[in-house]
């Protein structure tokens, strides 16, 4: 029986990928061993039992680059961690260990690679995290979901196969059936408007910023707010309250949603954009200045640069957001246009890519 060691978390992108590579292991190898390693108090320690894997939780966080004696602690955690990991692969054995980016991956992954254990990495973003660039020397593989990653990975244990995403988007749909759901018509126009599971401050602000035009503008909307920013955005949506605009802080059926939806306004995650490169939606990134690296911007613009997405920069967001969007849908011909470009830039079955490598090494 094959076992394998899944590191990484921290956001949703991270999470995905890594729990899509897990249910292609078990689907190919059904009696196989998972063991996912995450961070404490991150996402993964609930996403992942969620779906059915087991999870040990490391303390380990981000170097803080304001206050440089915190680091202290932040070094102490993580020689910590890297401690619990080495027994951790001693009494699991994996035979491969993989790397989805995040904190937790960092520790495990390089353990992992001192006690010898074959390693690959998945980067899903076009500009490589922190994480996986201190790791790519000693991995085995690195599956990337952009071409040009040579800047960053050795070119000889690069391979090209997209980032795996939910695998119930990719089912078949009732589109009768998704617009009764949200209680649209299936006659007009409609935009879906997201923030991620947390939300984006300047997509909802731009979001209240244009609910008279929305209203007036006969389209129809469906705006995740994320669960943070839900009250802010109820409250200012009330004197605008309409059939046609739908507020939701969560959206439990993302497959209805990109059904039912003919453009897509996002934030510009890998997850995110491998998805709606598969599905071939129409969209405008909106990308958060608030990441590493601002590997955001570097995701969108590979998309906006192939006419596949149109790009409209956080700081103008509130301005121009809206009616962007409002053009946009207007004209079929630049929502065809846009489709057939993002499909081009689509990576079918990743997870099985990925999975075919992580087995010849196991």
């Amino acid at each position: 029986m094959k076992k394998y060691l899944i590191s990484g978390g921290g956001t949703g992108g991270h999470i995905f990928p890594a729990v899509s590579i897990a249910n292609e292991l078990r689907r190919q190898d059904p009696n196989c061993e998972i063991l996912f390693v995450g961070a404490e108090g991150r996402m993964e320690m609930e996403r992942v039992p969620a779906a059915g894997y087991n999870i040990v939780g490391l303390k380990v966080e981000g170097l803080d680059r304001k206050n440089i004696f915190r680091n202290v602690k932040v070094v102490w955690n993580l020689l910590r961690s890297m401690a619990k990991v080495r027994g951790i692969i001693k009494d699991f054995k994996p035979d491969v260990a993989v790397g989805v980016g995040g904190y937790a991956s960092g520790a495990a992954l390089k353990v992992a690679q001192q006690m010898g254990i074959p390693v690959v990495l998945q980067e899903q973003n076009s500009f490589a995290g922190v994480t996986n660039k201190m790791l790519a020397k000693g991995a085995e593989k690195i599956c990337v979901a952009y071409t040009g990653m040579e800047r960053f990975f050795p070119a000889d244990k690069i391979i090209l196969t997209g980032n795996p995403v939910r695998q119930n988007l990719l089912a078949k749909i009732d589109k009768k059936e998704a617009y009764e759901y949200f209680g649209l018509n299936p006659n007009k126009p409609t935009l879906m408007v997201m923030g991620g599971s947390l939300g984006a401050r300047t997509i909802n602000q731009a979001m209240i910023a244009g609910l008279e035009r929305l209203k007036e503008s006969g389209i129809q909307v469906i705006w995740q707010t994320g669960k943070i920013y839900y009250q802010d955005a109820l409250k200012a949506y009330e004197p605008y309250r309409c059939d046609e605009i739908k507020v939701t802080d969560f959206l439990s059926r993302m497959d209805y949603a990109y059904a039912v939806a003919d453009l897509v306004v996002s934030r510009a995650g890998a997850s995110s954009i491998s998805e709606l490169s598969l599905l071939g939606k129409p969209s405008i990134l909106v990308p958060s200045p608030n990441v590493a690296e601002d590997h955001q911007t570097h995701n969108a613009r590979a998309l906006s640069d192939k006419g596949a997405a149109i790009l409209v920069r956080d700081v103008e967001a509130v301005d121009i957001m809206v009616d962007t969007a409002l053009k946009t849908i207007s004209s079929a011909e630049k929502l065809q246009s846009l489709s057939e470009n993002v499909l081009k830039l689509a990576y079918p079955n990743s997870a099985e890519k990925i999975v075919d490598e992580i087995l010849k090494l196991a």
